[in-house]
């Protein structure tokens, strides 16, 4: 990835260019020393000067709209700082609606909040005020002993990031909150901006450096050395790039802080000022020889293990065959491409009109819907795919155009949601609601966008989420990482959360199989059967993988987990390949197929200890026993085998049912099975095995049977233990109830003849 660069030819501005700000129309303003505000294009031409005003300029920023839809109360308007100390709120035709007398000295910085309902400003003086949108003074937020030479709001419009002197702070609009502040550089810090998607903060200085940081000041990222300061630093809005700009430099840079490119320009100046597009595709800056430059993001590059393809202009695409070493140019397309995806077969472009579906089989006939408003995100699953804007939400559409479904809920915020923070699969939608501090998932059907049970709730911010690939939505899963960077896993119908890993940077599924991919303490970690973990947590840690001789490092990202390849990309921006076993695959597909004999072959060729653990874990949950025991057996699971032989022996099949419910961790469900299937001495056992005593008297006085044989197996429990009775109602039982040893045997055999006995009972074989 890189930036295209195009410098203005047209000297427009005889002085330095102070200010830049792209509106939601795609229209570019533009602020000199020279007292003029300028209207660029896209393509980066002049198209009429606004407005002259008898001010010098420091700071623009547009008043907020999520969409191009036209809304109620004037908000095509954007504010202006001036050397002066005041501040201005200009219309889009350059008339002026509003002006306050801000600052003493002069109003360096100024940032309309997210939901555009207050306006804070920073001036020389070293105040931070906050206005209300009509401009009046709603309260002196800080007093810094310094200029405040950059300002910026937190997501929730609760808090400002500012840079004075060598510092940063974070400062909560609540009075009595505790304020947040750490020496982020050697110098004066120039610029500071926050991500509302990511929540990192990048601040760049005079030191000559970048740094990336997380909202509690801890560091992330440090860059080298510039040959001059950094004086402008800004954000995408989708959160995944960030541009650096100094003089006569201008760098593109992943959220990680590695730089994707670098760009040396001609007589600009120090870049004073940076601005993007909504759609994240394109940046202009304001250098201090009053040019604008316009950057184009491409050379984007995608690939799914089959396919590669290459954003190679801004309406330009290549996909590269890479099995049959192919090449092929799309035909170009009329708007500029801004979202690309690819995966199960499909490529997705979606320019700033339209939406182009390509089956990769046939690149030739897509098919093409037009779009509402620009898109923000693209996600895939086998069946369908998800479009994000900022007018309709969420859609999901079929491959071939369709639209399926709207999935809504009150206070979704689309403007915050990025591919960390929602998450598709054939039959769930799951989205990480922004208005409960980040820690409320809410799930929604793909048929008809209709909410799936309650929303889940954990207890620290979530920080990412994803669904699993594979099988029906019983076996539906999503892998939660909270801000404690702590991996869990959560069964989308049953909700019983258990916690997989510690320390986990990122995860991933398989595409196809139910196999889970996460970097967990720089190591690469392969779950072959996660799901194990609701039932069997030694059993579970045979069935992971740990690739551990490479060197992934720090904050490490999976970008693809198919086949057995796993492709990571290191803090350093390398991408690193990974080879993981091509085996577990293959096992998924011949159990798919209900071939378990071919499993058990393989198995025995292959002869891993991991692979056998595989098998006995998905034998258990298909309840394929013979297999489970032969799987056990090779792994010297003793005690299991051992439990699954006893299993195969019991006549009935509600009675096994039963057994595997306790295997499962799930007693309660095992008594139901019996209760339910009239095998009431089988349930009384089952409590006494598991030392449920009461709740096995319970049982046998509910139906007026066993009271006895409760009585007599509580009575040689406490003699092989050497232990008195504590428990009163067994005393009371035990004075009215007489127990005969020979009788309360006797009545067992008879139960299990009866239940061999039972239409329909069979041994297991």
């Amino acid at each position: 990835m890189r930036l295209k660069v195009k410098q203005s030819s047209a000297n427009v501005h005889s002085e330095l260019t102070a200010a830049v700000g792209w509106n939601v129309w795609n229209e570019l303003f533009t602020c000199s020393d020279d007292q003029t505000i300028h209207k660029w294009n896209m393509l980066g031409e002049p198209e009429q000067k606004v407005c002259t005003l008898e001010a010098y300029f420091t700071d623009m920023h547009w008043y907020p709209v999520s969409s191009k839809k036209t809304q109620a109360g004037g908000t095509d308007v954007f504010a202006v700082a001036c050397t002066d100390g005041s501040v201005k709120i200009l219309s889009r035709t350059g008339r002026v609606e509003k002006s306050i007398d801000g600052h003493k000295g002069a109003c360096i910085s100024l940032r309309w909040s997210y939901d555009g309902t207050a306006l804070a400003t920073a001036g020389e003086d070293g105040s931070v005020k906050v206005w209300s949108r009509n401009g009046m003074l709603r309260s002196t937020l800080a007093q810094a002993d310094s200029p405040v030479y950059s300002i910026v709001w937190a997501y929730d419009c609760d808090q400002l990031c500012y840079c004075t002197g060598s510092n940063v702070v974070i400062k909560s609009l609540s009075s009595n909150a505790k304020q947040n502040a750490w020496k982020a550089h050697d110098g004066v810090v120039l610029k500071v901006d926050w991500s509302p998607i990511n929540h990192l903060i990048i601040t760049g200085g005079e030191d000559c450096k970048y740094k990336v940081w997380d909202s509690f000041g801890r560091l992330l990222f440090q860059s080298g050395l510039f040959d001059y300061p950094v004086t402008s630093v800004a954000w995408a809005p989708s959160g995944e790039l960030f541009a650096v700009g100094g003089f006569n430099t201008l760098q593109l840079c992943d959220r990680m802080g590695w730089a994707y490119s670098k760009i040396h320009l001609n007589d600009t100046g120090s870049i004073m000022s940076l601005s993007w597009t909504a759609d994240s595709t394109q940046l202009a800056g304001g250098g201090g020889s009053g040019s604008v430059v316009f950057g184009q993001v491409v050379d984007l590059a995608l690939e799914d293990g089959k396919m590669q393809v290459t954003v190679v202009d801004d309406m330009r695409i290549v996909v590269n065959d890479i099995l049959n070493e192919n090449t092929d140019e799309l035909p170009e397309f009329r708007d500029r491409v801004i979202k690309v995806s690819l995966g199960y077969g499909y490529l997705i472009v979606a320019t700033a009109t339209q939406c182009h579906v390509y089956n990769t089989n046939n690149l030739g006939t897509p098919h093409i819907f037009d779009l509402k408003d620009t898109v923000t995100l693209l996600l895939q699953a086998e069946r369908h795919f998800l479009l994000l804007d900022n007018s309709a939400g969420i859609q999901i559409y079929t491959y071939e155009g369709r639209q399926i479904c709207n999935p809504r809920f009150q206070g979704l915020r689309t403007e915050l949601l990025n591919a960390q923070m929602i998450t598709l699969s054939n039959d769930t939608i799951a989205v990480l609601d922004q208005q409960a501090s980040g820690t409320t998932v809410r799930f929604f059907d793909t048929a008809q966008g209709r909410p799936v049970g309650e929303p889940w709730q954990h207890t620290l911010e979530v920080k990412e989420i994803a669904l699993s690939q594979a099988g029906t939505i019983n076996d539906r899963q999503l892998i939660v990482i909270d801000r404690n960077r702590d991996l869990y896993l959560l069964p989308v119908m049953k909700r019983n959360v258990a916690k997989l890993a510690a320390m986990c940077d990122s995860a991933r599924w398989h595409d196809s199989t139910a196999m889970l991919a996460a970097m967990v303490d720089q190591r690469l970690c392969v779950w072959y059967y996660p799901s194990e973990v609701y039932v069997d947590k030694d059993l579970l840690a045979k069935t992971r993988y740990t690739k551990s001789d490479s060197d992934f490092g720090k904050s490490a990202q999976i970008q693809l987990f198919a086949g057995n390849r796993c492709l990571v990309r290191r803090s350093d921006g390398v991408l690193v390949s990974a080879a993981t076993s091509p085996y577990p695959s293959v096992l998924y597909d011949m159990v798919r197929k209900q071939q378990w004999d071919k499993a058990t072959r393989l198995c025995r060729f292959i002869k891993d200890p991991t692979m056998w653990a595989t098998l006995a874990a998905i034998a258990m949950a298909a309840k394929e026993l013979n297999t489970a025991e032969v799987a056990f057996a090779a792994i010297d699971e003793v005690d299991k085998t051992q439990f699954v032989r006893k299993v195969k022996q019991i006549p009935t099949e509600e009675g096994r049912n039963a057994e595997l419910a306790v295997y499962r961790r799930k007693p309660e469900e095992g008594e139901a099975i019996l209760l339910q299937s009239g095998l009431i001495f089988r349930a009384i056992k089952l409590n006494i095995k598991l030392f449920n005593w009461e709740r096995a008297l319970d049982l046998a006085t509910q139906h007026k049977q066993h009271q006895d044989t409760v009585l007599w197996y509580r009575q040689t429990f406490l003699k092989n233990a050497k232990l008195t009775e504590s428990i009163s109602r067994f005393q009371q039982m035990n004075e009215s109830v007489v127990v005969d040893p020979a009788a309360v045997k006797k009545k067992v055999e008879e139960e299990r003849i009866k239940e061999a006995q039972r239409p329909g009972a069979k041994r297991y074989v």
